[in-house]
């Protein structure tokens, strides 16, 4: 074994309970058998808490990739799975006070175990309704399969429209840059997790799949959203395994042990148990700190360089949590692409540029040692960036799909006006359709219509899982070739120019999304340094607070709330009651949701400009503050010098006994 190795061994595998200044021949002269287990011990909590970090991080993005199948599952509008997903954060406010007090007093690898305990115990609650509720139904015109059948969708004196649950056809079968790269790769897999069960079909294991006539691009597809769920409770329960094997303290390295330093990680990584049970923070007095508490928060908000960065942070943060919640949506209803793949490419491409982004940013501060108004400027310089990309984004939409009686007429002009009995024309009141339904059917013309009943079809033919409807007297109408008068079920395609638009749309988000993720560590270190030593964490914690409660939680609902009112066909319940929407106004859609993230990120910037000002105006006034001390210090020791000289003078006769002599 080479000196180096020993010498780094010798370095982490000093004991914790040994006291300082006893003896201790087994860490000076330390065996192989002695050093291994410090050293594993080190690394298993790195490894174990990178492995925490990732469960969380999976668990969050996979949640991210259910909103539009939990939406269309529960039939639920936008508003509401905001609400459900600001409740994520809502659980982790319940706990923050309590962990963050009692944590350094207590066996803190097991409170890490026991909050991944519960974390995997919740994940898994998520997907208990699955196994209650009854199994889903969608609207189907056949109830046989496997088989060609001929029936009419259009009869004047009763309707045809058959409600067909697959339940009735088929039979139930019951180091620290390591730590955040991981807690990166975390959203990445939970996309791609959720890209891979939105092709599973929802109640895959209890029905028979032959007997489902949907497929994945169907807009009343679901996919298996809780299987997800199941999978990241039980990697967030297998996480909390190795913290219940580690010890409550952890060998400190000697290079720590001259240190002054008395942060939270130091009086964790101890050497000496004796000292880490009197030290100050266990001598601190509920009663002392909430003396405290107050004066420190008055201090902490009283520096403005601090208080314009925390909102706009927040305000910031409002912008892209509500942006990423509704982004897998948005790609569905705006350049018509399947749940899975919104997923896929969210989890392929966006989150690796952030990840990108985030080190770059750190390599950029670290290489050229910026200081406290460079880090100020590189954050303002890559939202400034970043928003002037996404303001392009306005230009790379879709049209509308056009669909009878709501973007278009049934004669296949454009404007429609909306009113209540909109679905209807003459070419489909004999058929006694409901409006409620929604069941879209490609017409050969390429409109679209609510259902085959609207479409006025009447006869239609099924082989295996593929149907066409024939007689459409409505298709008939507004086609401009004669007896082209059929449709097949489902929505049409988007525009030619559609899927040009998606992947500029793809383009332009990766370089946004690297951009604005290049200001993450430069604002970390902003906030750091602007703030006293001591009050460092009590200002990670605000932040952090203020982030989640300001951010976390309302920005997913208002989100929401705008989205909805994009909708122009909304779907109804079997008890009346209106459930999720059908079909969105893409145009409106667009704006609504760029519009209200480029709105937050302006003001943000604005607040970021004021920041940076602050920041500056110290410093000159530090400069000229340097300067006046340094100039009052050169004329003093100057009049030191000009009234020592006379003085000393005076002392000295002008004459002396043997002056000349010595001369």
């Amino acid at each position: 074994m080479d000196t180096s190795s020993k010498e780094n061994i010798q370095l982490f595998c000093k004991k914790s309970l040994q006291p300082v200044g006893s003896p201790s021949f087994e860490t000076e002269y330390p065996s192989s058998e002695a050093k291994e287990p410090c050293c594993g011990e080190l690394k298993m909590f790195l490894g174990a808490l990178s492995f925490v970090y990732f469960a969380k991080a999976l668990a969050e993005g996979y949640l991210k990739s259910t909103i539009t199948q939990i939406e269309r599952r529960f039939d639920i509008p936008s508003s509401l799975v905001g609400v459900i997903d600001g409740s994520f954060e809502i659980g982790n406010l319940l706990v923050i006070t309590f962990v963050s007090y009692f944590g350094a007093k207590l066996h803190r690898p097991k409170i890490i175990g026991a909050g991944c305990l519960i974390m995997g115990v919740g994940t898994l609650f998520i997907a208990m309704p699955q196994f209650f509720m009854e199994q889903y139904r969608y609207d189907r015109y056949s109830p046989s399969s496997n088989s060609t059948l001929s029936f009419s969708p259009c009869l004047p004196e009763s309707r045809s429209q058959l409600s067909i649950s697959v339940m009735e056809k088929s039979k139930p079968q019951i180091d620290k840059g390591c730590v955040q790269t991981v807690a990166i790769i975390g959203p990445i897999f939970g996309f791609l997790l959720g890209s891979l069960c939105a092709k599973l079909y929802v109640d895959i294991g209890f029905v028979n799949l032959d007997h489902v006539t949907i497929t994945p691009k169907d807009p009343q597809w679901v996919g298996a959203w809780w299987l997800g769920y199941l999978i990241a409770g039980t990697v967030s329960l297998l996480a909390a395994v190795p913290f219940w094997c580690l010890p409550k303290n952890l060998p400190r390295p000697q290079s720590r042990e001259e240190s002054s330093s008395c942060s939270e990680k130091s009086r964790f990584i101890v050497d000496d148990q004796v000292n880490y049970q009197t030290a100050h923070g266990e001598k601190a007095k509920m009663l002392e700190m909430a003396r405290d508490f107050l004066p420190s928060l008055k201090n902490l908000l009283g520096n403005p360089v601090y208080f314009l960065y925390l909102c706009a942070s927040t305000i910031q943060f409002n912008s892209l949590f509500g942006m990423v919640t509704y982004k897998p949506k948005y790609i569905e209803q705006q350049y018509g692409q399947s749940s899975s793949k919104a997923n896929f490419v969210i989890g392929l491409i966006n989150i690796p540029a952030v990840a990108l982004g985030v080190f770059s940013g750190g390599i950029v501060m670290k290489k050229f040692k910026i200081s406290v108004c460079g880090a100020a400027k590189l954050y303002l310089g890559s939202a400034v960036f970043g928003y002037l990309l996404f303001l392009s984004l306005f230009a790379l939409g879709c049209e509308n799909l056009d669909v009878a009686g709501l973007t278009v007429s049934y004669q296949g002009t454009k404007p429609v006006s909306y009113h209540e009995r909109a679905l209807f024309s003459d070419c489909n009141t004999r058929c006694k359709c409901s409006e409620t339904k929604w069941e879209p059917m490609c017409g050969e013309n390429g409109i679209t219509y609510a259902s085959p009943c609207l479409a006025g079809c009447q006869t239609s033919n099924r082989t295996g899982n593929n149907i066409i409807f024939y007689n459409c007297t409505c298709v008939e109408i507004a086609t401009s070739k004669s007896g082209d008068s059929s449709g097949v079920v489902g929505r049409c395609q988007k525009d030619n120019g559609c899927p040009r638009m998606f992947l500029y749309f793809l383009v332009i988000s990766v370089i946004t999304s690297y951009t604005l993720s290049l200001g993450g560590i430069p604002g970390y270190i902003l906030l750091l340094r602007c703030i006293k030593p001591q009050l460092k964490s009590f200002a990670l914690g605000i932040y952090t607070l203020a982030v989640r409660v300001l951010a976390g939680i309302p920005a997913p609902v208002y989100f929401g709330v705008l989205i909805d009112t994009s909708c122009l066909k909304w779907g109804f319940k079997r008890c009346g009651s209106r459930g999720s929407c059908r079909l969105y106004d893409s145009n409106s859609f667009r704006h609504i949701y760029l519009g209200v993230t480029l709105i937050l990120g302006t003001v943000s910037i604005f607040l970021s400009f004021a920041v940076l000002f602050i920041l500056k105006k110290k410093d000159v006034s530090k400069h000229r503050s340097f300067i006046a001390k340094r100039e009052r210090t050169m004329v003093s020791t100057r009049f030191r010098k000009e009234n020592s000289i006379p003085s000393d003078h005076l002392l000295q006769p002008n004459c002396w006994p043997g002056k000349e002599t010595q001369l």
